[in-house]
């Protein structure tokens, strides 16, 4: 890598990096560390093809999503930690209705939490997260359907008035 393509990669970690992390965040389940490990993974093997990478942060997000996979793959039965229980509240609105979330959202599958943050946190059109994920737009529809009926069902909070990946219905 010379230099001039050093700079441009330095300058789209720089640039991404935050959002980036957001994302590892959530497909990790909320877990810090993972989501840490899982995007240095990530920008690890961009770097490593960066001269023939057309679309940088699709390519990287796509190697998260992929990577994550694989992990869950092989770890099927680690346990999920908990989040310490608050004593009191802090004041801040939507604060615990988030964590109801992260501890939902890390009791699905690799696969399901993909779908579900591809297509409602991302916004991304069914077929683009079939072409991510590697399957088939049926498979994409199906398994968002399922992913939010388990999610609803682990987390009744998740129920009306909101919606689970959007603000308070009106």
């Amino acid at each position: 890598m010379d230099a001039a393509e050093e700079r441009r990669f330095r300058e789209f970690v720089s640039a991404r990096s935050p959002a980036l992390m957001r994302l590892a965040f959530l497909l990790t389940g909320g877990d810090q560390h993972a989501a840490e490990d899982l995007l240095q993974t990530a920008l690890t093997r961009t770097v490593t093809r960066w001269r023939t990478v057309g679309a940088p942060e699709a390519y990287v997000r796509q190697v998260m999503y992929r990577q994550q996979v694989s992990w869950w793959r092989r770890h099927r039965e680690a346990a999920v930690p908990e989040p310490p229980d608050r004593a009191a509240a802090d004041g801040t609105d939507g604060v615990e209705l988030r964590l109801v979330m992260r501890r939902a959202l890390a009791k699905l599958t690799a696969k399901q939490r993909a779908v579900l943050v591809l297509r409602y946190y991302e916004d991304l059109p069914e077929a683009e997260v079939a072409g991510i994920l590697g399957c088939s737009v049926g498979t994409v529809r199906s398994t968002a359907h399922r992913s939010l009926a388990r999610l609803r069902q682990l987390a009744p909070e998740l129920r009306e008035p909101y919606m689970i990946f959007g603000e308070a219905k009106r």
